[in-house]
């Protein structure tokens, strides 16, 4: 997908970041990248942009899609190589026999640095206080097989409520501020880059994802296990590319938050104004286990070793 860069972008980027070597481009190869158009899906944007993909030999063909469920039909059916997906939907497909597996990490979630980049927001006249209050809403997340889904429901047992009663629905990120606004749903748990958009239509009722845990890996980036074994040294790649990123992207919130805003289409003075994810620099058990866990109680299945969710060669 390629979005021409305003030449404000080009000039904050710098002319060092942008440029790769043209025998690297040359010798790249084509790769297939399904995202989601929120901040954490951006970190493929900021490897395209800083030209890390282009070190690593990749022509990056990158396509939004509307979630987890998309996005891993589209890795089983070979529509797409790589793809982003939240731990949970990833632990829920696995457990199904889909054999889809983590090739890089994406977001961790670090509490309380990273607290506000998703919040459970009720409408501004809204009667809801407590968790209690929730059960027999309707509640909006992005994805019924997702990090939201499972954290919210895991946010109102902790607290009083009983998420058995509650009506999940699904509506796109960039949906959830009007949705709030118009009273189309009781609440909504909604992620960066829309959390403030979406605190002027209401009132957060909780942030966060401490319910699952202090510390946990949010997100990956997936392949299935025959795709990454045929393509080995691309994986490789591709892994190196991505961890890259993550320390550049952590390290720059800056150019990273304009790059972001180009491919997320909103306004700079409000990406500078938001709480920025962080992403992971490395893939380990003990970041991925706490999601599984939480989703395997959620989803009613058994649950397992985080080691088995890693690619390994």
């Amino acid at each position: 997908m390629a979005i021409p860069r305003s030449s404000a972008l080009a000039l904050l980027l710098g002319g060092a970041a942008l440029g790769t070597a043209t025998a690297a481009q040359a010798q790249s190869l084509p790769l297939r990248i399904a995202t989601i158009p929120i901040e954490p899906g951006a970190e493929v944007y900021f490897a395209k942009e800083m030209g890390f993909f282009a070190k690593a030999g990749i022509d990056a063909d990158i396509e939004q899609m509307k979630g987890g469920p998309a996005i891993g039909a589209a890795l089983v059916s070979g529509a797409m190589d790589v793809g982003f997906l939240a731990v949970d939907a990833l632990a829920g497909i696995h457990q199904k026999g889909v054999p889809l597996v983590a090739l890089a990490p994406g977001t961790e979630y670090v509490s309380p640095y990273t607290t506000q980049t998703a919040a459970l927001v009720v409408p501004a006249n809204s009667t809801v206080q407590k968790a209690a209050d929730l059960n027999g809403k309707t509640l909006a997340v992005i994805s019924l097989s997702g990090l939201a889904h499972t954290a919210v429901r895991a946010w109102i047992d902790k607290n009083g409520g009983d998420s058995s009663t509650v009506k999940f629905v699904e509506i796109p990120p960039s949906a959830m501020a009007a949705a709030i606004e118009t009273n189309r749903v009781d609440a909504a748990q909604v992620a960066e880059p829309f959390v403030a958009a979406a605190k002027r239509s209401g009132r957060v009722l909780a942030y966060g994802f401490e319910s699952v845990a202090k510390a946990f890996l949010t997100t990956a980036w997936c392949s299935t296990a025959q795709w990454a074994n045929d393509h080995a040294a691309l994986v490789k790649s591709f892994v190196a590319a991505m961890n890259e990123t993550a320390a550049w992207a952590n390290k720059n919130p800056q150019p990273s938050g304009a790059i972001l805003a180009t491919y997320l289409k909103l306004d700079p003075a409000v990406v500078s104004r938001l709480t920025r994810v962080r992403y992971t620099e490395q893939m380990t058990s003990a970041l991925l286990q706490p999601l599984i866990d939480v989703t395997a109680k959620y989803d009613g299945f058994a649950t397992f070793p985080a080691q088995d969710l890693i690619y390994a060669r």
